[in-house]
């Protein structure tokens, strides 16, 4: 995980690994700066010589600037390349993202997807730049501060030995009670990021039901079981300052004892026992040395803190789309025509049953099809598997007369335009809007497909025409006004086969027949397959297919489906009656 995490460093590896390189000279040279102290004491301040001050204080300078110069370039390379990893990363993940099917991304959910891309990324982040910091500083602190107290009185560095294990085994458990308490917040927090989606989506239905209070409470709900994770994690950590300061003052004190009975039994001899001066740097480097184990808990406290987000992220990078181009994939589409073939569809592995089952169907080139069928009925369904949005997982689904898995995806695609009922505006103007269909259409060639979509009146009604800008979600224009621009937006792509999932639902009937004429006669070679909840919509439709339960209940004309199909009779006759009435 960390390996493929560490693919997003790139050009950021430089400054990654300056920064702890930088870091070790900054603890060398502060390790250095109590030996040199002890001699301003020893040499300078205890023999009343001041040239041995300003000696000895001329190099604690230089160390202390050494130091400093040390400490800033490592922050500034540590800053620089966990900023850096961070944008990597997370153009790593959306481009993943870009790459998912459905299957992948219903694997996820939005809310999720959002979570990982910002606040994990943001906590790795922070735990990448306390890494290549901290991780080394302390351990490293740890070490040569030790080491240099050892140098000046093994006896007492058996104090250390007493209180270090002690102090590790109160922060070990201290982390033990609030990592869970952690990764449960990463989680929680996906609940909170759903709650806000869902509400800022339907804010129209909220307010139109009046339901305001029941979603302030929900994200209460939420909001305040991540704050009472937080005060109960933060209220444990909270023991780590007086644990740290219950071993300080310990040490400072047992040493204090012990050292300055060494300082009067040797008679301030370095020779025979301690001096002063190493005893002011014996408090130093205690003071280092048990901050620097202080800081090394809260490092392994934030890293064990970011074991969630990693594992969130990675997963991310690691899942592998289901669909995939063959080989030597097929790069031109021969016709609109589809066939299905025995054709079966389940949404996973583990779904108790097939969503379609058993389709076999040919449509010719150039037809209008018609699809009818109750909610649940798998309409939507049986078009999602022509621009192979999800595989077939039995049977043969034919485009072209070519089965679909052996196409390159993206031409494939290029060559299906569905329109869906809620189909989706991005924020801009309708001119770049439109293009998403094809971004190189001329301005003749955008009023040309309006015209045909019946957008064109309206749009020449806003002041600025085609410049009018789309807000975010297409919220400043109607139901009926989004599906037309959308229409328009798919017969940019001058597709093969064009599918219209319920997409004039929003539309009055003769502004649908004027579409559905327009169709006819502007598109007679394209495919035409339209989903519809009212038969006008589909009547005069070269084959209407009947769906039931994920199966084909009938096919034929209107006046055949009239005849033969209860189901087709049923809707007719009661919208016949619904008109009438």
């Amino acid at each position: 995980m960390i390996r493929n995490l560490a693919r997003s460093l790139r050009e950021y590896k430089y400054p990654a690994l300056i920064s702890p390189v930088c870091m070790v000279g900054e603890v060398y040279m502060e390790v250095q700066i109590p030996r040199v102290l002890a001699k301003i004491v020893d040499y300078g301040v205890e023999m009343g010589d001041m040239r041995a001050v300003l000696h000895y204080g001329g190099i604690l300078v230089i160390y202390a600037v050494i130091s400093l110069m040390f400490g800033v370039i490592s922050a500034i390379g540590a800053s620089y390349a966990a900023t850096g990893f961070a944008r990597n990363l997370r153009h790593d993940m959306f481009y993943k993202v870009q790459t998912f099917d459905f299957a992948n991304i219903d694997k996820f959910s939005t809310a999720s997807i959002v979570t990982r891309l910002t606040s994990d990324v943001a906590s790795i982040q922070i735990a990448f730049q306390m890494m290549i910091r901290m991780a080394i500083r302390c351990p490293m602190m740890l070490i040569l501060a030790t080491f240099q107290a050892y140098s000046i009185s093994p006896r007492l560095c058996v104090i250390y030995c007493v209180v270090l294990p002690l102090l590790g085994l109160g922060l070990y458990l201290i982390s033990r009670v609030v990592f869970p308490i952690f990764d449960r917040v990463f989680k929680t927090y996906d609940k909170l990021n759903n709650v806000v989606q869902e509400n800022l989506h339907g804010i129209r239905v909220v307010k139109s039901f009046v339901r305001e209070a029941r979603e302030i409470d929900k994200f209460s709900a939420v909001s305040g079981q991540i704050y009472k994770d937080f005060c109960k994690a933060e209220r444990t950590l909270a023991f780590n300052n007086p644990l740290m300061q219950l071993a300080v003052y310990t040490c400072i004190l047992v040493i204090s004892y012990l050292g300055a009975t060494m300082v009067v039994l040797s008679g301030n001899n370095a020779a025979m026992g301690m001096t002063t001066g190493d005893l002011t740097s014996m408090f130093t480097y205690t003071t280092q040395i048990l901050s620097a184990l202080m800081m090394l808990s809260m490092v392994y406290v934030m890293l064990t803190m970011t074991r969630a987000p990693l594992r969130r992220t990675n997963e991310i990078l690691v899942e592998q789309p289901e669909l995939h181009n063959p080989e030597v994939p097929v790069t031109t589409v021969p016709d609109g025509s589809i066939d299905f073939e025995n054709v079966s569809f389940r949404y996973s592995k583990t779904a108790q049953r097939n969503a379609i089952e058993g389709v076999n169907l040919h449509i010719d080139s150039g037809m209008t099809v018609g699809i009818l069928g109750g909610t649940g009925s798998s309409k939507t369904t049986l078009v999602q598997l022509i621009p192979r949005l999800y595989d077939v997982t039995g049977g043969v689904l034919k485009v072209g007369g070519i089965d679909v898995r052996k196409y390159d995806i993206q031409t494939l695609r290029n060559s299906v335009a569905m329109v869906l009922q809620k189909n989706v505006l991005f924020s801009g103007t309708i001119k770049e809007n439109l293009r998403w269909g094809n971004p190189n259409a001329t301005d003749e060639e955008l009023e040309h497909v309006c015209k045909l979509a019946c957008a064109h009146e309206f749009i020449t009604g806003f002041p600025k025409g085609y410049d009018h800008y789309i807000e975010q979600g297409g919220t400043n224009v109607s139901g009926g006004q989004k599906q037309r621009l959308c229409i328009a937006r798919a017969l940019l792509k001058n597709p093969k086969i064009l599918i219209l999932d319920d997409s004039t639902s929003a539309v009055d009937t003769a502004t649908d027949a004027m579409i559905r004429k327009a169709f006819r006669e502007e598109i007679p070679g394209t495919t035409k397959l339209i989903i519809a909840q009212r038969v006008t919509s589909v009547q005069d439709a070269d084959m209407i297919i009947v769906l039931d339960g994920g199966t084909i209940s009938a096919v034929g004309t209107h006046e055949e489906l009239l005849k033969t199909s209860s189901i087709y009779q049923e809707v007719y006759y009661s919208q016949q009656k619904g008109a009438m009435e």
